[in-house]
Order: C-alpha cells, then sequence, then structure tokens
C-alpha cells in the first residue's frame, strides 16, 4: 500500500505573514462586532436581550466551552505523545490487516478504547500522522472516535437508551460516515497535499527532535499546545458568539416538520459545540418537540463538525479538506436522519 509520507518536499507556495494573519483577526473581529451593532440597531426584535447583556452572555458560553474541552485536549496530547515518542516502533502497525479497507475499519474503532471527546481527538490523530499513517487512515479513526468512545456510548445509553434506536442509529451511522470519508480521501491522488505546511513543518521538528524521550516528549508537548489551544480558543469565542447571534427560537419553531426538524438539529449541533461525552443529555431536553431522526442528526454533526471542531482540524487540514468533510457528514446525517424518521 502506498502511503503517505507528511515529510515529502512539497512545491513551496506563498504564506501569509503574521503580521498579515493579525490584521485579518483584527478585521473579523471587528465585523463580528459591527455586525452586532447593525442587528441591535436595525433589527432590535430579533433580540430582547440588549447588546451588552448579549456580549456577556457569549463570554460566558465561549469560556464554558473552553473550560470543558481543556481537560479532554490536554489527555488527547499526552496520548499523542505516548504514541508518537514512547511506543515503540512497529507495535500499533504489526496489528493492523494489510488491505487499506479493513486497516481503515480497524482504526474506525480504535476510539472504544480511547476515552476523550473530539477535541483530545486532534491531538492524538496528529500523533498517528507523525507515527507514519495515512492521511484517510487518520481521518477515519478521528471522525469515528467521539462516536464509538465508550463514555459516549454510556451517556447516549442513560439518555434515550435501546428502545428507540437512537444509540444504534448514531453508533453505526458514525462508523459509515467515518469509513466513507476515509474511502473518499484514499482515492486522492496526492493524499500528502491535505494536510498544512504548517502541520509539516511541525512534523520534521517533532520527528527530528535530538535527544532523549525526555526531551522528546517535552518538544512534542510545546508543539502541540502551540497549534492545538489557539484554535481551541478561536473555536471556544466563535461558538459563544454564533449562539448569542442566532436566535435559538427560530430553530425551535420548526421542530415538528421531519424534513426541517432535522436541518434545524444539524444547524444546532454546529452551533452549540458541545463536547461528545454529554451532548445526548442536550439532545434530549428537545426528544418531546423534535422527530428522532432530527435527534440522531444532531448527535451525528455535533462531535464531527461543530465551529470548535473545525476550528481544531484546521490546524492540520486544509481548508478544503474541511469543506469536503462538512458536506460529506451533513449530507450523510441528514440521509441517516430521515432514515430514522421513516422507520420510527
Amino acid at each position: 500500500m502506498t502511503r503517505a509520507d507528511p515529510l515529502a518536499p512539497r512545491t513551496a507556495r506563498l504564506e501569509p505573514t503574521p503580521a498579515a494573519k493579525a490584521f485579518a483577526g483584527v478585521a473579523v473581529g471587528l465585523l463580528v462586532v459591527g455586525a452586532l451593532i447593525a442587528i441591535d440597531v436595525f433589527v432590535p426584535q430579533l433580540f430582547p436581550a440588549s447588546l451588552p447583556t448579549r456580549a456577556q452572555d457569549g463570554l460566558t458560553l465561549a469560556i464554558s466551552v473552553l473550560i470543558e474541552s481543556v481537560p479532554f485536549v490536554a489527555l488527547g496530547v499526552v496520548l499523542s505523545i505516548v504514541v508518537q515518542v514512547w511506543v515503540p516502533p512497529g507495535v500499533i502497525e504489526r496489528w493492523m490487516p494489510r488491505a487499506a479497507w479493513a486497516r481503515r475499519a480497524v482504526l474506525s474503532l480504535l476510539g472504544m478504547i480511547i476515552p476523550v471527546c473530539e477535541c483530545g481527538n486532534v491531538p492524538f490523530a496528529r500523533g498517528l500522522l507523525m507515527r507514519g499513517f495515512s492521511v484517510p487512515e487518520t481521518l477515519t479513526f478521528l471522525i469515528a472516535a467521539p462516536i464509538v468512545n465508550p463514555i459516549v456510548i454510556i451517556t447516549t445509553n442513560a439518555a434515550f437508551g435501546f428502545g428507540d434506536g437512537i444509540l444504534i442509529a448514531r453508533l453505526l451511522g458514525g462508523y459509515a460516515i467515518a469509513n466513507l470519508i476515509g474511502w473518499l480521501y484514499s482515492r486522492h491522488p496526492d493524499p500528502d497535499a491535505l494536510l498544512t505546511d504548517r502541520f509539516r513543518e511541525t512534523c520534521d521538528l517533532v520527528v527530528h527532535e535530538e535527544g532523549g524521550k525526555g526531551r522528546r516528549s517535552l518538544a512534542q508537548l510545546v508543539v502541540e499546545l502551540r497549534a492545538v489551544m489557539p484554535a481551541l480558543v478561536i473555536g471556544s469565542a466563535v461558538a459563544g458568539a454564533v449562539q448569542v447571534l442566532i436566535p435559538r427560537e427560530a430553530l425551535l419553531a420548526i421542530g415538528s416538520n421531519p424534513a426541517l426538524s432535522i436541518v434545524a438539529m444539524i444547524a444546532l449541533a454546529m452551533i452549540v459545540s458541545i463536547c461528545s461525552n454529554v451532548d445526548a443529555f442536550f439532545a434530549l431536553s428537545f426528544a418531546s418537540t423534535f422527530t428522532s431522526g432530527s435527534i440522531v442528526a444532531f448527535l451525528l454533526v455535533g462531535p464531527l463538525v461543530d465551529v470548535k471542531m473545525l476550528a481544531l482540524l484546521r490546524t492540520t487540514f486544509t481548508t478544503k479538506v474541511l469543506a469536503g468533510i462538512v458536506v460529506v457528514v451533513l449530507l450523510s446525517a441528514f440521509a441517516i436522519g430521515t432514515v430514522v424518521n421513516l422507520l420510527a
């Protein structure tokens, strides 16, 4: 099987300078503030609360998402270091099947023995890439792990049980989506092009770090935290801002329609950015007004492509890859939700 080398040379291309990135960040922030002011002035009926109150709500939500995610990110970084530095070469690989589809099928179940949510899976997946696993294989693990996670299975069962089929639909749907994405990107002619240049530079830095395992572990700890934590902060801030910008009443008003309810819950899943370990209890509060299919769609989309997760994925994968993942996940979740509604 041809494997993608994350350290293989690629054609150089112009990258924005740090000053340009900082200016872009400031510009985006000013646009958000301007949008809030414009909405408050021209369409005040959308939000009964005042602008300062909404800003405070957004800050509170952003901080809550950040606090909820940090422990799992830290655990994911530790697991990434263990895989990259402390596990001897060949130990994991020798347990993997030779066929590409079988390797992806096994890796998509690896999350069953890793009790971290989607935030922690990103640094762990980065460790797999540094170890030499291909991009399609790593993506398969990354998409499936937040759903086949044992804690997620337990909490989903506690919230919904087995009777209504939501747990089974979530597990089978997440597994199917992960392997579909892995298969699609395995067809890519240049899997190495799916990675960002910055991650490739990180690979080069970590792999060629001199010294013992302790020094290498410290180097990777610094590198991973520098890469993941800013994205987590930005993603949390965006999640908090979006929640106060989009009236939730507009989403709840269409909960009884079989098709529109799925769309509404998909949108809500991308906005609220709740950890997959506890999102089932949040979804349970909508079970009396929304269809079963829309609940399943929420439980599939949230751990995979909410705004916080996309910010974390951007540390490793290109924007085109993220766009493709979002399209596949949303279409698959809608299809699975529709089937659940028909069977319910």
